[in-house]
């Protein structure tokens, strides 16, 4: 198969790619290594079925031209700053809704009619059946990225109405594991590097999270591939269980081997748009015979010990 890959130099987009590349699919990577590495790439780019495109999915007539001859995109490119969305409000509509517009267009001027999207369980915001279900009906938005996926996920619904697609949209838990570039356990890692007695942690540390293993998040996405037919197939992606932040911090301190005076900075949420608890519903992706292999410490564990043998996108992360 013919694959195209938005996000390619990403932290799960590379990661998709090299799986995809080791099942015989070939692949054009696309990525502006705007906050990809190219690094990530340096395996897939060993490979006689992988083509790089650098440039920006704003590009719609660069975008179009790359996508000729492909069978199947994923669309992994997107803003994923969800903390800091209120101080630049544009950005996730350009690069996550206007982003998805162009990746539409560029598959009808192609012929393309196949899409895997990720998403998130952003767009339940503070939904009220935890565990969340796909089919919950969706709540006041609470963050601008999240609102940005809501709205990607509707253009996506109705261009398979309107244009014959069929979609497979996953939306996703916060994911960990190598390769990971920022996050509660780069935060953590790199202020006990710099202070091993003092750790500034946002919200009152009882914020509960559900992570989830990048290499489980990639074995989930092409399965559902594989057995779902709808012209709309959404499946949540993510962890059955959750851990508060506090759970995690334990984990980092000892396996770190360190116990530093933790200031909290108060209320239940660490930022504007921070959801308390994010906890889905995986009913429908366990049905098709898929559950994640590392637990949540585990995960967190796995991470952590990528970021300490690799001091250099630790500090390229600062």
């Amino acid at each position: 198969m013919h694959c195209f890959v938005t996000g390619c130099a990403g932290f799960i987009g590379s990661t998709l790619t090299e799986r995809l590349l080791s099942q015989g699919h070939r692949v054009v990577g696309y990525d502006n290594l705007s906050t990809g590495r190219e690094e990530f790439l340096r395996a897939a780019r060993e490979q006689a079925g992988f083509h790089l495109v650098r440039a920006d999915v704003l590009d719609a007539q660069t975008l179009t031209a790359s996508m000729r001859d492909v069978e199947l995109v994923f669309h992994l490119a997107a803003n994923a700053d969800v903390r800091f969305g209120t101080q630049h409000p544009r950005r996730d509509l350009e690069q996550n809704t206007i982003a998805t517009h162009n990746v539409l267009e560029a598959m009808r001027h192609n012929g393309v009619v196949r899409i895997a999207f990720a998403s998130s369980g952003s767009v339940y915001g503070e939904a009220a059946r935890v565990p969340t279900p796909e089919d919950a009906p969706f709540p006041v938005q609470t963050s601008l990225y999240g609102a940005s996926k809501a709205a990607a996920e509707g253009l996506i619904a109705a261009y398979c109405t309107g244009f014959g697609f069929r979609s497979y949209i996953f939306r996703l838990v916060s994911i960990l594991g190598e390769r990971y570039t920022h996050g509660h356990v780069l935060d953590f890692y790199r202020q006990l590097q710099n202070d091993p007695v003092r750790l500034r942690v946002l919200g009152n540390g009882r914020q509960r999270k559900s992570y989830l293993y990048v290499h489980d998040c990639v074995d989930a996405m092409l399965l559902a591939l594989e057995h779902a037919h709808e012209p709309v197939n959404i499946f949540n992606i993510g962890a059955d269980s959750a851990c508060e932040v506090n759970d995690s911090i334990g984990w980092i301190c000892a396996a770190l081997g360190v116990t530093p005076q933790i200031e909290y900075g108060g209320g239940e949420r660490g930022w504007a748009g921070d959801t308390p608890l994010i906890l889905l519903d995986i009913t429908r992706m366990r049905a098709l015979g898929w559950k994640p292999r590392l637990t949540i410490r585990e995960a967190v564990l796995a991470t952590l010990e990528y970021l300490k043998a690799n001091p250099r996108l630790v500090d390229a992360s600062r």
